[in-house]
């Protein structure tokens, strides 16, 4: 699990300042980076997935994710906020960091669920929290995340 998210997938100082605008942009991102064809579609399927609950979590971290028919290979995209986007969480505080997952819609998604469990304990770790909201690295940024999801 060494390479669930690799640092190529990780972007820091994100303009977003809406829920829409972070999704949007990590649409666009999927079909950048070649796992999906329409980013309107994988938009869609964030929103759903938002409109079935919010995937905001505690301490400035959200944990949007998509399974959608468009999406070719699962594929975790990082994006660090450079301010506070309004997001629903448990804590009510702002979201600076979202994980994101991107599953296909073929059946086969049973480890990204597995990998999305484990992320959502992760982020109750408050050391970890801290690291990734105070790294501007996406090495480091990914290095956090694939150890902590290792251990």
């Amino acid at each position: 699990m060494s390479e669930f998210v690799p640092s190529s997938h990780v972007y820091v100082d994100n303009p977003a300042t809406t829920v829409d605008e972070a999704l949007r942009f990590l649409s666009q991102t999927a079909v950048s980076c070649g796992v999906a064809q329409d980013a309107d579609k994988v938009l869609e399927a964030f929103k759903a997935r938002e409109a079935e609950g919010t995937t905001g979590m505690v301490g400035g971290f959200a944990v949007p994710h998509a399974k959608a028919a468009e999406v070719s290979a699962p594929v975790t995209i990082v994006a660090k906020f450079s301010g506070e986007v309004e997001w629903a969480t448990m804590d009510s505080k702002p979201v600076r960091c979202a994980i994101a997952l991107l599953i296909p819609d073929d059946g086969t998604q049973t480890e990204q669920l597995r990998s999305l469990s484990k992320v959502a304990v992760l982020l109750m770790d408050k050391d970890f929290r801290e690291k990734v909201l105070a790294s501007s690295e996406p090495q480091e940024i990914a290095g956090l995340i694939n150890s902590g999801l290792e251990g």
